[in-house]
């Protein structure tokens, strides 16, 4: 299982023109912390940061994660069309940051 912390809910969206295609794209992206191992399956002494690209909703709205502890959600890896194991993080919470008391 790997814990992922998500201090902030900035996002950052990149957006332009693809080359091959021609058609416009957005992006947006989320910066986590990934808490992972060595390839000895030891805890690295800190977590790593890393952006993940986020989810849209029906109207096209970035799906941003909340402050709070998470873990790589199982169907974050599938198989791609030529038979290698591919990834694209979604994340499960596992603990939610407390809300600031109004």
């Amino acid at each position: 299982m790997i814990r992922v912390s998500v201090k902030s809910t900035e996002v950052r969206n990149q957006s332009g023109v693809a080359k091959g295609s021609g058609k416009q794209y957005s992006l947006d992206f989320q910066t986590v912390w990934m808490h992972t191992v060595d390839r000895n399956g030891q805890p690295n002494p800190y977590p790593e940061k890393v952006e993940i690209i986020l989810p849209k909703n029906d109207q096209g709205a970035a799906l941003f994660y909340p402050a709070g502890e998470y873990v790589l959600a199982p169907q974050s890896l599938y198989v791609g069309r030529n038979g290698d194991l591919q990834i694209s993080p979604r994340l499960t919470v596992l603990k939610a940051e407390p809300k600031p008391a109004a």
